[in-house]
């Protein structure tokens, strides 16, 4: 049986990435706090690794998103937000006051889940839906 960092390190190697202290930082982080923003994943992978540096924690992001281990999302008027949950073409909810974020699974059936009446000839693999609301925190009286 392997542990959970045997197999972060066998994907990162299968992607063809070296196994660095800041990846592994990094992509834990991401585990760790889906749909966080980069300063959110710096504090985490320092709580970790405390000497790792801004750029370090920018090129690992950078690097698992590349290899496909990390989705990268910016909902409009958003910072930029990572999450692990990756390969399936799932969407997100976005709250207008508190910018919270909430995956939501494929409207219908398989990927892309929802398809334009004209496609202008496009081979169509996704489709990345935001929907935007107020979520039950700040619509609670």
């Amino acid at each position: 049986m392997t542990t959970a960092i045997e197999d972060l390190h066998s994907a990162l190697r299968g992607r063809g990435l070296r196994v660095t202290e800041p990846r592994v930082a990094v992509f834990r982080a991401v585990q760790a706090h889906p749909h966080a923003d980069t300063e959110t994943i710096l504090a985490a992978a320092r709580s970790e690794l405390p000497l790792v540096s801004h750029q370090a924690v920018y090129d690992g992001l950078h690097a698992l998103t590349d290899a496909g281990l990390v989705r990268r999302i910016q909902p409009a008027g958003s910072l930029a937000r990572y999450e692990v949950r990756v390969g399936d073409n799932h969407h997100h909810l976005v709250c207008r006051v508190c910018g919270s974020v909430e995956d939501v699974d494929c409207v219908v059936g398989e990927a892309p889940c929802l398809t334009p009446d004209d496609d202008h000839g496009y081979v169509i693999d996704t489709a990345d839906i935001v929907f935007w609301g107020v979520c039950p925190r700040c619509s609670a009286p």
